[in-house]
């Protein structure tokens, strides 16, 4: 069971070693988006993988240019795992609002909305596409 979760953090430390060294934007061997290859339209990751690599960077605005839901996603994992690890940690009994009913649907809605958005070819709508 150990050795599953050390494989795992080894692959994510390769895969964000990548990421910081490589530009997705400069190199070819990183997967292409199979929604804008087939359509031409972003989908609401576009755009994640030049995220990935400016948010290792710390370029926040560099990440918002790319995809601004990436941004919001980072921020809910971030809020879960600190909220889980002070539950789990210091036993307190804070409440994780990701586990509340209404919250899968909250985020189904900005996404589907922003994917909509992001997807009109008019200022100031094109600003949500990835650069």
């Amino acid at each position: 069971m150990k050795l599953k979760y050390i494989g795992v953090l080894v692959l994510g430390i390769v895969i964000a070693f990548l990421f910081f060294f490589v530009n997705p934007s400069n190199v070819n061997f990183f997967p292409k988006c199979p929604l804008y290859v087939t359509t031409g339209l972003y989908c609401p990751g576009c755009g994640s993988q030049r995220a990935t690599h400016q948010l290792l960077h710390l370029n926040i605005l560099g990440v918002l240019q790319q995809n601004i839901l990436y941004l919001l996603g980072v921020l809910l994992i971030g809020y879960h795992l600190i909220v889980t690890s002070l539950n789990l940690f210091f036993k307190k009994h804070i409440y994780n609002y990701m586990y509340h009913p209404k919250t899968p649907i909250i985020i189904l809605i900005i996404v589907v909305v922003f994917w909509i958005l992001r997807n009109i070819p008019y200022y100031p709508f094109t600003l949500l596409a990835p650069n």
